[in-house]
């Protein structure tokens, strides 16, 4: 499943850096537990390898997924004290 990670549209762009995916990027590396993560144009995309019951709904195996890349992020933005988790979102890729 995938998911892609951009600049979060809500957030004041004015108090964005304007390479904040490109620091991401930086941080993330490629591998991270059973997400795989690629650049792509303006974004990351996270394929997320499912460990979730086949038996559950799709959009419930979705937002394990987008959750689980999310939470990833978080510790990023955490440990990285340049990086800010609000000017980051995170989507299902379609």
């Amino acid at each position: 499943m995938k998911f892609k990670i951009t600049a979060h549209s809500g957030f004041i762009a004015s108090a964005r850096p304007g390479n904040a995916v490109d620091l991401l990027w930086e941080r993330l590396g490629a591998v991270s537990d059973d997400v795989a993560f690629a650049r792509a144009g303006d974004g990351i995309v996270a394929t997320w390898e499912q460990d979730a019951p086949t038996s559950m709904e799709q959009d419930e195996r979705a937002e394990i997924g987008r959750r689980t890349v999310f939470e990833i992020v978080r510790d990023v933005c955490e440990r990285s004290p340049e990086l800010d988790l609000e000017w980051f979102a995170v989507g299902f890729f379609r």
